[in-house]
């Protein structure tokens, strides 16, 4: 107890700013855009989302008014899912020559704001090309040049004719990444000098399963973001069961595939004895990331305020979790791949600090959270916050008073969905009746 009765601010912790939940929502009133005009902020957003991705598209579009394009990928590509197995893939071109690799690495974007981020994306073109998923097995001569993008070490000069001017299409869709203007391909050519030796290598044995080989990467050093993009182009896995995977879809099969892994080692890890809090605010967003003693289970759940983007209601709040425990689970998460980005992010802590426990992410998204970033967002973040310093709390007690000073979202809330807190809170463990030892 402090004296005085003042905590001590928790570590990682920004002030947010204050909230109201009053303002009616985009989808309640489809006027509200055209009314405010950016001016009032009528949606209750303190940036309008619209001059966000406009101001984005307005840098990148005049670099690209033909349908020639010459320039550099970070590397980058993206492959769709709509009209699977027929899909949609291309590379990411930046219209700027030289090293653009900032622009499609997400692992150095913690830090940066919610405009430069989609700044970064949307200023690269999407080029397009129909193809099927089994085509990754006999690649066309695009597919190959696309494949080799998906193994490249550094960014890639490139040359692109488009059927047509690339066009930016401005969607306020909650369902997708910013991205910036599109267009079909019709000829490309992608200079790849130099690829990573472990992408090539893993590459090149086709008799090493995707998951065995997502796995030796992860283990060499390399970037997740680099093994979601040579998984989702297909140069990964057995022979005869290599595929083209859209991009959404191999981002969080990588998560999914390497915290598997990183948990079978961790459940062989001695116990927590302790209860340990991380803390982070970024892009609008607040996390507590909770270690409890014990065994391996795992918690995510998300708190969406008022008009933020996967909640438009104009009043009320939206709270969502999923948990598995000892053994993992068997089925989707209902939060989707948020709820692997995080899992792998907190596998990756514990194997560090070299014990299992208990992990619960608490997740509270204000309405600044203007745009959806992607998972990125929610991987990176939380790296960031077991990284980083932590409190040891020494009772229940204590870590339910600091969840109910960290959200503004009551205490209540939060353990009607969880139930791993509830669990927590409410049984005893067998030590508990553990008589205490004598006194030397």
């Amino acid at each position: 107890m402090v004296s005085g009765g003042v905590e001590p601010p928790i570590p990682g912790l920004a002030p947010l700013p204050s909230l109201s939940w009053t303002v009616p929502g985009l989808r309640e009133d489809p006027t509200l855009c055209l009314r405010c005009r950016s001016a009032q902020l009528l949606c209750g957003r303190p940036v309008c989302p619209i001059l966000v991705k406009y101001r984005a598209f307005e840098r990148t579009l005049p670099m690209v008014t033909g349908r020639e394009l010459d320039g550099s990928s970070p590397p980058g590509l993206f492959v769709g899912r709509f009209g699977y197995p027929s899909i949609q893939a291309g590379p990411l071109l930046s219209p700027q020559h030289g090293s653009t690799e900032l622009l499609d690495t997400p692992e150095e974007w913690v830090g940066r704001s919610v405009e430069e981020v989609v700044g970064f994306r949307t200023s690269l073109v999407r080029g397009t090309s129909r193809l099927r998923v089994t085509d990754a097995e006999k690649p066309d001569r695009y597919l190959e040049s696309l494949q080799l993008l998906g193994l490249a070490a550094e960014s890639v000069e490139s040359e692109v004719e488009f059927r047509r001017p690339p066009r930016g299409h401005l969607s306020l869709s909650e369902s997708s990444a910013p991205f910036g203007p599109s267009a079909p391909i019709e000829k490309v050519r992608l200079d790849v000098r130099r690829v990573d030796q472990n992408l090539e290598r893993l590459s090149s044995d086709v008799h090493a399963s995707a998951r065995v080989a997502v796995g030796e990467l992860y283990d060499r050093g390399v970037r997740v973001s680099r093994i979601q993009r040579a998984f989702s182009v297909g140069t990964l896995g057995r022979r005869g069961r290599r595929r083209l995977v859209p991009t959404r879809w191999s981002i969080t099969a990588v998560d999914d595939l390497l915290s598997r892994a990183n948990l079978e080692q961790v459940r062989e890890l001695p116990h927590l004895g302790e209860i340990r809090l991380h803390a982070l605010t970024a892009l609008e967003n607040r996390w507590l990331i909770v270690l409890l003693p014990g065994a391996y289970r795992y918690e995510s759940i998300e708190a969406w305020y008022p008009n933020t983007l996967w909640n438009p209601n104009p009043t009320s709040l939206v709270l969502m979790g999923d948990h598995e425990g000892y053994d993992g689970r068997t089925t989707y998460a209902s939060i989707g791949g948020c709820y692997y980005a995080a899992r792998l992010a907190t596998s990756e802590a514990l194997l560090e600090q070299g014990r299992q426990a208990g992990v619960v992410v608490l997740r509270e998204v204000h309405p600044g959270e203007i745009l959806p970033l992607g998972v990125w967002n929610v991987r990176e973040h939380v790296r960031a916050a077991v990284r980083g310093p932590y409190e040891t709390l020494a009772t229940t007690e204590e870590l339910l008073a600091r969840i109910a000073r960290t959200f503004e979202i009551p205490l209540a809330r939060w353990l009607k969905v969880s139930a791993h807190l509830h669990e927590y809170r409410t049984q005893r463990r067998l030590d508990a009746w553990a008589e205490p030892a004598p006194a030397t």
